[in-house]
């Protein structure tokens, strides 16, 4: 199932685990870039889908590298976790990967700024490839920092908002809300009490509901998370003040904090068939591209309708664009095979039918401009909303940082508290988490 293994939870907690990298790979090797790509040679690809049907998809998508390169043969190792490439990529060695695929974006730039994967610039260069016109924007800058583009996207999840359209029609909602002024009275009149718990909850708008993290709401309020020295902006830009009042208001106008909670203990799991979502307990819900599918395998008993999420109203005019992240491929430093891994890289992320043909199959978001308006794409009709809010240029995604997601993670435990109570001057509480992001930041570099 794609999107499990790009749970935030699991995805910040690999930050940690990467942030070892620092210490222990500075620079590219001696060998670099040196070897033959046209000579009979074999690289070791490491990816982390697991699902029969996603392993199955890889394989044919490195089935149709290896016919375009019949000198170039693949290695390919699935269900590698971000610990493992960690340690191989530290090691070396003849057993280390040439090649690797996480589904941890937020890695990006810890992955750059220690050296473990090369810079992939020169070999675009080389190849005569603008990133810029090849990648969605969001995607395009995901993938680098400071300038170092240590990573290439491979696929890519966009976020928008599923809606349950016979709740809809039964509540007399003529049509998705588009700004969140509208939208808290669309989840209000959607919201159905029973006693002290609820019929049906119109959302489920607190950060442990699921999908609805900070990162995902501040998406639609595109902050600038770092000034140019590289300082938190968090008490500064006023997206987050804005973003957090928007989803505070949200929890006290649905039933306060502990209701919500209470409620949500009695729910269904995320990655299951009984998803609230899937049935009917939750009208609206926040989610990434692949809840789609599995929304339709629980066979609900209402129509699914599928929207962008919705703006700030004071930027109405940005409706459609939505928050951006996906699963990323590099080539390790180690590596003394980088041009024939290139080869692999560059097939895999910038062929147009390869990446058509892999978001085919797994049902993920095809990462090129180019693949995103491919005839070849087979799609439910709804998809398409997530194929345009990966194309919009005003979709956003959260930066790469030198200690990876460690800032996202500081920035939502704010969010735990002020939601439930805990914290309760917002102002002070923002200017304490951009502190605290700066000294962490300060102490990994």
């Amino acid at each position: 199932m794609p999107g499990i293994s790009r749970k935030t939870a699991i995805a910040l907690a690999a930050s940690a685990s990467i942030a070892l990298l620092v210490t222990s790979c500075t620079g590219q090797p001696e060998a670099g870039a040196s070897d033959d790509a046209s000579k009979e040679t074999t690289v070791t690809f490491w990816h982390a889908w697991s699902a029969p049907s996603e392993v199955k998809a890889v394989k044919d998508l490195v089935a149709g590298f290896e016919k375009a390169h019949p000198n170039i043969h693949v290695d390919v190792v699935g269900n590698m976790t971000d610990d493992k490439m960690n340690q191989a990529l530290r090691a070396g060695g003849d057993k280390a990967p040439d090649v690797i695929s996480s589904f941890t974006t937020n890695s990006v730039g810890t992955f750059c700024s220690s050296g473990a994967l090369v810079d992939l610039n020169p070999f675009f260069e080389k190849s005569g490839i603008d990133p810029r016109k090849t990648f969605p924007k969001a995607m395009n800058e995901y993938t680098q920092f400071e300038g170092n583009r240590c990573a290439v996207p491979l696929l890519g999840d966009a976020y928008g908002l599923y809606y349950n359209k016979t709740a809809f029609k039964k509540a007399g909602i003529a049509s998705p809300p588009k700004t969140w002024s509208e939208f808290e009275r669309v989840a209000e009149k959607l919201t159905i009490p029973q006693g002290d718990t609820y019929k049906q909850l119109g959302f489920m708008p607190n950060y442990h509901g699921w999908e609805t993290t900070t990162e995902h709401y501040l998406g639609q309020f595109s902050p600038t998370y770092f000034d140019k020295d590289g300082k938190s902006n968090v008490a500064k830009d006023p997206a987050f003040e804005a973003a957090f009042t928007l989803q505070k208001k949200l929890v006290d106008a649905l039933g306060g904090y502990r209701k919500l909670e209470t409620y949500r203990s009695g729910l269904g799991d995320e990655w299951g068939p009984k998803h609230p979502f899937h049935t009917g307990q939750v009208a609206m819900q926040l989610d990434g591209e692949w809840r789609l599918g599995m929304a339709l395998d629980a066979k609900p008993t209402f129509d699914i309708g599928v929207a962008p999420l919705p703006v700030p109203d004071d930027q109405a005019d940005q409706y459609g664009k939505g928050y951006i992240t996906g699963t990323i491929a590099g080539i390790a430093a180690t590596s003394k095979k980088q041009n024939a891994a290139w080869e692999l890289v560059k097939y895999m992320t910038t062929n147009t039918d390869a990446v058509v043909d892999f978001s085919n199959a797994i049902h993920n978001v095809p990462s090129t401009l180019a693949a995103l308006k491919s005839p070849k794409l087979k799609y439910d009709p709804r998809f398409k909303t997530f194929l345009e809010i990966a194309a919009d240029p005003d979709s956003t995604t959260a930066p790469a940082s030198v200690n990876g997601g460690v800032y996202l993670t500081t920035i939502q435990q704010f969010g735990y508290d002020y939601e439930s109570g805990k914290a309760t001057d917002l102002k002070a509480g923002l200017k304490k988490t951009a502190a605290q992001i700066d000294t962490d930041i300060a102490q990994a570099k």
